[in-house]
């Protein structure tokens, strides 16, 4: 009897022991991300604020990796591009400047985008709609024309019937926005994500040309990215829901 206790014992205290050791190991590890290092994005202008939100989302979604952003006119970062300025990704505010970079992969269509005027909180210089732009007595501001939100821009007027007469050329549409949020001029053409992002220093006016030019943003990792792993995760975040997500909220239409 007292063999027949102890050995049912030592079989519990066996059957314990198996299963504490199982309950101690460490579950298996998830495989860890194959991102690293810095990712290099040269973006429009007018994806500053979006763009920064979806490289902080995409660095909290990959420990260690950094996203550095460029951003300036699509014109501009083209001839960086093709001057040999080192970059992953680029992403365009028209297919235009997107085409003129040699070392590209296969772009891809993202957003759209459309103009609307912007006019100092309160509308001081009482803008009505895009006629106004072609009087001498308004300060006006456009995007010079070789910039997309320029090049938008005379596609408007031209169907509108309409000569500008603007005082200054921007580089690119922040500048733009940021003459009519200082109240250096009584409005400027830029985009409705730009009205959206500065809704509390301007005010935005739609007018119906606006359909004319409708801007297509193509995004694309450059042939000879420094990180092209990097390059292509970023890309595809960006395509991700997600990114959708951050960039409808922002007033971007989906092509």
């Amino acid at each position: 009897m007292f063999r027949r206790t102890a050995l049912a014992a030592l079989t519990t205290v066996a059957a314990l022991t198996l299963v504490s050791c199982g309950a101690d190991k460490p579950a298996a590890s998830s495989p860890s991300s194959s991102v690293s290092g810095t990712v290099t994005v040269f973006a429009a202008a007018s994806l500053t604020g979006t763009f920064t939100q979806l490289g902080k989302d995409f660095e909290a979604a990959n420990p260690g990796v950094k996203v550095v952003f460029n951003f300036a006119g699509s014109s501009a970062l083209a001839t960086q591009i093709n001057q040999g300025a080192p970059a992953d990704v680029f992403a365009s505010a028209a297919p235009k400047n997107m085409d003129q970079v040699t070392d590209k992969g296969t772009p891809t269509t993202f957003v759209q985008n459309t103009l609307e005027i912007a006019v100092p909180k309160g509308n001081p210089g009482k803008i009505a709609g895009l006629k106004d732009f072609t009087d001498k007595n308004k300060k006006i501001a456009l995007c010079a024309a070789q910039v997309p939100c320029g090049a938008a821009a005379d596609k408007v007027f031209k169907a509108a019937g309409l000569t500008p007469q603007p005082d200054s050329l921007e580089q690119d549409v922040k500048a733009a926005l940021t003459k009519v949020s200082l109240g250096e001029v009584d409005a400027a053409l830029v985009y409705k994500t730009d009205v959206l992002a500065a809704k509390e220093k301007v005010d935005g006016i739609e007018f119906p040309e606006a359909d004319k030019a409708i801007n297509e943003y193509p995004i694309a990792t450059l042939s000879k990215a420094p990180n092209a792993t990097g390059a292509k995760a970023f890309v595809d975040y960006i395509l991700s829901d997600k990114g959708k997500a951050v960039l409808s909220a922002a007033g971007f239409g989906q092509p």
